[in-house]
């Protein structure tokens, strides 16, 4: 069995850089594709083609597959048409397309005419599919076999075509092309070698169509453990499987996505560091503006209590405190749902259960917050501080708007990334940035109603 050992990679980089290639070649062949990768971080460009040459063939290609689209792009712009031809003819069909995807037109055309011709038409069929598609993460490259088969048969059938197969853990069975039932080779092993495919497979097949959410498919391989997933079309005929691995790259993708949009960020699938900073700020400045248009309204309402203000400006001193409050409570709310939604614990249909829970903590949060602030209101800025304009009934305004700052601002954290999922949206730009902009103007607007119904003004 190949055992492959932990890459030191500055000591890799150091004998790269002092080309000690036979040293180089004889650690990295003990190593694993992924470690290697992290080695072209550390060299120079000029390091790349000797450093990959080095490489024993099969994990060459693994190790192509691992490096960023960049690297890959150099690579190939150093490649021989033969060294070229020889990478492509030992990657996986689905890795063709996605580094195919990553590429520049110039790049894909070379790419494809080093590809052999049987592989062609296929890769062309999987880059026509929608991007976010199942069909567009899917390989070909699986073992099916006939239910009419005997185990024998079919031991020696996985024995002659599974070593061109992604995985073979898993067969599928067909009849006429269509998908009728799984086999582990577990199962084969340990069945009597006369037995049936047809008798010993299970029929209760879990499976996805080709057009549908690539996230679709990574949640059932995620729920159900499997180590890959057959995908089929409108006729039940299995045209590929997702495999785990790719499953775990739409996953991290959907949380990337997540985590930008959360933060009002656009997309990127480019590492920061390499992101020229034009597109940085193309990525950032849309939002920034929406949400300095919004923001605006804050400023409106501040304008129409201006004489409010006037008559009793340490009102304007809690102002901060009470948006901050507000939104920090949203953000609370809204990052736990879209959470849920995200691990399909929560549905459209959980709304009013969302909504009665949120009330009852947000309850609990808003005494809690309400105390803590009426005590520090009276002891540290009236009595320590000593401003007497801080009395009782100010500080009342400000608690009673706490509390229902806290309350209002749950509830909508906690509603609208439930109704952006019913709408079509993600759930995730309903996050911090809206809803704190949102909660901002209504903490205002409860603030000012309060104050001006308790103080008089």
């Amino acid at each position: 069995m190949d055992q492959r050992m932990t890459l030191n990679v500055e000591e890799a980089a150091e004998l790269a850089d002092s080309k000690r290639f036979y040293e180089l070649r004889k650690m990295l062949s003990e190593a694993e594709a992924a470690d290697i990768a992290l080695l072209f971080d550390e060299i120079p460009e000029e390091l790349y083609p000797p450093v990959f040459r080095i490489l024993p063939k099969e994990l060459a290609a693994e190790v192509f597959v691992e490096l960023d689209p960049d690297t890959q792009e150099f690579l190939i712009t150093k490649f021989s048409d033969n060294e070229l031809r020889g990478i492509l003819d030992e990657l996986y069909l689905d890795d063709t397309v996605d580094i195919i995807e990553e590429m520049p037109a110039i790049v894909v055309t070379r790419i494809l005419s080093n590809t052999a011709p049987e592989n062609r038409a296929t890769i062309n069929q999987l880059l026509a599919y929608p991007e976010d598609s199942v069909g567009s993460i899917m390989t070909v490259e699986f073992v099916n076999l006939s239910k009419k088969l005997t185990v024998t048969q079919a031991l020696e059938h996985i024995r002659k075509v599974g070593i061109e197969k992604e995985t073979v853990y898993t067969c599928y069975v067909t009849e006429n092309r269509k998908l009728v039932g799984t086999v582990s080779v577990l199962n084969l092993l340990v069945a009597a070698s006369d037995a049936v495919i047809g008798d010993i497979m299970t029929t209760n097949v879990v499976s996805v169509g080709t057009l549908e959410d690539r996230s679709v498919a990574a949640e059932l391989i995620k729920k159900y453990d499997f180590l890959a997933l057959p995908v089929v079309d409108k006729e039940n005929r299995i045209v590929g499987i997702v495999t785990v691995d790719d499953a775990i790259d739409v996953m991290q993708a959907e949380d990337d996505e997540d985590i930008a949009i959360m933060a009002a960020v656009t997309p990127d699938d480019t590492p920061y560091i390499k992101t020229p900073v034009w597109k940085i700020w193309l990525n950032r400045i849309p939002w920034l503006l929406l949400l300095m248009i919004s923001a605006t309204f804050t400023g409106i309402i501040i304008s129409s209590f201006e004489n409010a203000l006037s008559a009793m400006v340490v009102l304007t001193a809690f102002i901060p405190m009470l948006m901050d409050t507000g939104g920090n409570a949203g953000s609370q709310a809204s990052v736990t749902v879209i959470r849920g939604i995200s691990l399909n614990e929560i549905e459209f249909k959980d709304l009013f259960r969302v909504i009665w829970k949120e009330i009852r903590v947000s309850s609990l949060c808003a005494i809690a917050l309400s105390v803590a602030t009426f005590g520090k209101i009276m002891l540290v800025d009236r009595l320590i501080m000593h401003n007497t304009d801080v009395t009782v009934p100010v500080a009342l305004a400000v608690c009673l708007t706490l509390a229902l700052t806290v309350i209002c601002a749950k509830l909508i954290g906690c509603s609208l990334p439930l109704l952006a999922k019913k709408l079509g949206f993600d759930p995730a730009v309903m996050a911090s940035p809206f809803i704190t902009t949102i909660v901002d103007a209504v903490s205002l607007l409860l603030y000012f109603a309060l104050a001006t119904a308790l103080l008089g003004l």
